[in-house]
C-alpha cells in the first residue's frame, strides 16, 4: 500500500492497463497466426510479440506483487510495442497474397511456354523424321520377284 500511495497509481488503473495489454497481445498474435498460415515471413513480428509478452508478464508479476506504478508502465510498454503488429501481420498477408499471385502467374506462362515448346518440338521431330523416312523409302531399289505359279 505505500507503494500504491506514493505513486499515486491504484490497483484498478493498473488492471485496466494490463487488461489492455492483454487483448492487444492476443489480437496481435490472431493477426500474426493468420499472417503465418497465408506464407508470409513472420519472424520480426514475432520478436515484437515476444518483446511484449515479456512486458506483460513483468507488468503481471509487479502487479501481483503491489506495485501498480510498474505495472501501469510495463502494461503501457507492452500495448505499445504490439499495437502496430496487426498492421504490420495485415501488411504481410497482402504481401504474401500478392507474391502468391505473382508467383502463380509465373509459373502458369513459364507451364505454357514448355507446352508449347514440346508440341512444337513434336511437330518439327515429326515432320524431320517423316521427311527422311521417304526418302530412306525412295531411295530404295524394289526388287524383282518371278512369280512362278
Amino acid at each position: 500500500m505505500l507503494v500504491s500511495s506514493v505513486s499515486g497509481v491504484g490497483s484498478d488503473e493498473a488492471l485496466i492497463a494490463i487488461d489492455r495489454a492483454d487483448s492487444a497481445i492476443v489480437l496481435a498474435y490472431r493477426a500474426v497466426l493468420e499472417a503465418e498460415g497465408a506464407g508470409a515471413n513472420v519472424s520480426g513480428l514475432l520478436e515484437e510479440l515476444n518483446f511484449g509478452a515479456e512486458a506483460l508478464a513483468t507488468a503481471n508479476m509487479l502487479y501481483r506483487v503491489g506495485n501498480f506504478g510498474e505495472a501501469v508502465n510495463f502494461a503501457d510498454l507492452c500495448y505499445d510495442s504490439v499495437v502496430d503488429v496487426a498492421a504490420k501481420a495485415d501488411e504481410a498477408v497482402r504481401l504474401a497474397e500478392f507474391e502468391g499471385k505473382r508467383q502463380f502467374y509465373v509459373t502458369s506462362a513459364a507451364s505454357t511456354l514448355g507446352v508449347c515448346c514440346v508440341v512444337l518440338g513434336g511437330v518439327f521431330g515429326w515432320r524431320v523424321f517423316k521427311r527422311r523416312y521417304f526418302r530412306r523409302v525412295l531411295e530404295t531399289k524394289p526388287e524383282v520377284v518371278s512369280n512362278e505359279s
